[in-house]
């Protein structure tokens, strides 16, 4: 994620709120600028339920918080970045992201919601045939393609084995490797035409041809299940490594085989995760991910062992994926989701599918009614005039006789006024689709239409605004927030960064900040057997290497003992269960599974981090620092007045 985004997503948890006050008055000024109440309490309540330190819920402090984050927005203007290309074209973009929720039908989208919803309890094995042509023809040109499906559908029914006519005729191209099998799916796998005809087809049947933007489509259900839901596992991962030599692939292969062996023998899963998995966001806690349902993770065959698990506790053997060798705990097995509970996420898919078309139409038509609109006769028989027979060959041009087409098509709303030369560009770029529709004058009423709708949804969204006062909210948030941010990387992190004289400057003055813990270059030993633990730690006295030990104890296809080497702090894994860690082999401990002795080989006391050591943490605290005594100077530069009988009752208000 960029910088900018993971800075905005904060910003916006900050402000996203659309609380709405009856009051709205002058809180304060920042030179002619105004700023009232009613921002001030909706951005103070959504924060009160984010902060834990009850300091940052006093209000004198968040004014001053409000007041200082209003002058920085208020620098942004002054240095003119609003006016920046790139700034411009993010807003747009956010706008047109935010925009979606709005242009939406809510009826009908709980309609599909809840038809995706049932689809989603089942899964439908099916194979396929399909007859492949551009998406763009249309009508009567689609009658050879449509003709030879049901031909090909007529000879299956009469006996022809499926699979061979797939082979034959179908243009898929995976139809050599599969013989048109699609293997199980559910709905949002397939595109909605096609999902549609299949959960309407009954087992051992054969569909209708079936349209989509690929071309037409046979299909024939061959089993349909109950969807297998979700699952939690716990794994424990040993990566690929990174210079995949035989070695390395070997050497990662014996490690998870050695732990396999560990779990075989008795050993705690979730203590051997702890210790040696390499997914290490998963690994403090056991090895235990996120729950998930089937075509969720980017693995297939973690997904197939993961749900060939039975019974609560059931471990499976080492295994690959993509990513590297693993072993899979079964946790828990979980039930579908409840509609309500998917809710979100299928209105999400939703929009992202060929069902978002139904959608809009619905609010086309919505939109007619909620709105006037005036039609231009006379420019609208010049243009029926206009159109030829050349528009179904893709020939047809935009008269170069402008007189004709000078005003105004369409008025909505008395309010939006809309030139005829963009009904005509639309005619124009519609060719591409083959238009099949006849006579021309039929053709041009039906593509009006569709143009009219599409102005209608442009106008109520270019007006959201005023629709909705949360949308507004939003915006004026968001641009902020987008300013805020360019104002902050030229003004304070860049500078942070390339200010290497400001930035040593301030690590000399504080350089008692940045120090290492004591730290210790150590073999880590560790077995559930205390005896073979005190075994290698008299082997390690007598100087016998760590391959020594491993060799003696690692035997009889059993793995008795593990170690870890390396140079830690003193807080690292068990090092700080030691309370004195001394030079050589006296250092052991046990816990309720495993016994260790710990080599420390090396010692290197508590000192200063060098500034390459620590340049991260200390370009972030040069960056507080910068920002705190920037604010300060934005106060001089800026007049801020604060109306505080305003404010005593704003604060009122508020308790």
């Amino acid at each position: 994620m960029k910088l900018q985004n993971i800075f905005l997503a904060l910003f916006l948890t900050f402000c996203f709120n659309s609380f709405a006050q009856n009051s709205k008055e002058v809180l304060f000024t920042i030179d002619n600028n105004q700023y009232f109440t009613d921002e001030f309490k909706r951005i103070y309540l959504k924060n009160l339920d984010l902060v834990k330190d009850d300091s940052q819920k006093d209000l004198n402090q968040y004014l001053d918080l409000f007041i200082g984050y209003k002058l920085k927005v208020n620098k942004a203007y002054k240095l003119g970045l609003q006016n920046n290309s790139k700034y411009q074209n993010e807003l747009s973009s956010y706008r047109n992201q935010l925009s979606k929720t709005y242009l939406n039908d809510s009826k009908v989208t709980n309609q599909l919601i809840e038809e995706a919803y049932n689809r989603s309890l089942k899964e439908i094995k099916a194979s396929h045939i399909l007859l492949s042509f551009d998406e763009s023809i249309k009508g009567a040109d689609t009658l050879a393609f449509y003709n030879k499906a049901l031909e090909l559908k007529k000879r299956i029914e009469k006996g022809e084995d499926f699979e061979a006519i797939a082979i034959a005729n179908s243009q898929d191209p995976s139809v050599a490797e599969n013989k048109g099998n699609l293997g199980y799916f559910s709905s949002f796998r397939m595109v909605y035409p096609f999902e549609s005809a299949a959960y309407k087809t009954k087992v051992g049947q054969i569909s209708n041809p079936v349209r989509t933007r690929f071309g037409y489509h046979l299909i024939k259900v061959t089993d349909v299940r109950d969807n297998k839901g979700e699952v939690t596992v716990a794994h424990i991962m040993i990566l690929n490594p990174t210079e995949a030599t035989d070695e390395a692939k070997a050497k990662a292969k014996q490690t998870i085989d050695d732990i396999s062996k560990k779990i075989q023998q008795g050993e705690n899963f979730e203590a051997l995760a702890a210790q040696f998995s390499e997914d290490k966001s998963s690994a403090v806690k056991g090895g235990v991910l996120q729950r998930f349902g089937t075509g969720q993770l980017s693995s297939e065959a973690f997904e197939n062992v993961a749900f060939s698990l039975v019974n609560k506790g059931d471990i499976s053997q080492p295994f690959e994926s993509g990513f590297g060798w693993h072993i899979v705990k079964l946790i828990e097995k979980h039930p579908l989701k409840s509609i309500e509970e998917s809710k979100l996420e299928l209105e999400s898919k939703i929009k992202r599918d060929e069902r978002s078309i139904i959608i809009t139409n619905t609010l086309a038509n919505k939109l007619k009614t909620k709105y006037s609109v005036e039609i231009n006769k006379a420019q609208y028989q010049n243009i029926e005039k206009a159109v030829n027979d050349a528009v179904y060959s893709q020939t047809w041009e935009i008269p170069t006789q402008k007189e004709n087409f000078n005003g105004n098509l369409i008025t909505i709303d008395k309010s939006k006024k809309v030139a005829t030369p963009s009904f005509l560009s639309y005619i124009h770029s519609q060719q591409k689709n083959k238009l099949t529709t006849k006579p021309v004058k039929k053709l041009v009423a039906e593509l009006f239409e569709s143009w009219k709708g599409e102005q209608l949804i442009t106008y109520y969204n270019d007006n959201l605004e005023k629709e909705f006062p949360e949308f507004k909210n939003i915006m004026d948030e968001y641009r902020d927030g987008l300013l805020l941010f360019d104002l902050m990387e030229n003004e304070i992190w860049t500078k942070s960064k390339t200010d290497t004289v400001g930035l040593k400057k301030y690590y000399e003055a504080n350089k008692s900040k940045y120090n290492w813990k004591d730290r210790y270059d150590v073999d880590i030993l560790s077995s559930t057997d205390a005896k073979v633990i005190s075994e290698a730690q008299k082997m390690l006295k007598k100087g016998k290497s760590i391959e020594a030990i491993k060799a003696k104890f690692n035997k009889d296809n059993k793995v008795a003992i593990m170690v870890k080497s390396g140079l830690f702090e003193k807080n690292y894994d068990i090092l700080d269960k030691i309370p004195t860690l001394v030079k050589g082999v006296e250092n052991t401990y046990k816990d309720a599974n495993y016994s260790f002795v710990v080599n420390v080989k090396n010692m290197k006391p508590s000192q200063t981090k060098e500034l390459e050591e620590c340049k991260s943490k200390v370009i972030n605290d040069y960056q507080q620092y910068l920002e705190a005594t920037w604010v300060d100077e934005l106060k001089k530069e800026f007049l801020v007045k604060v109306n505080q009988d305003v404010f005593e009752k704003a604060k009122q208000q508020l308790k």
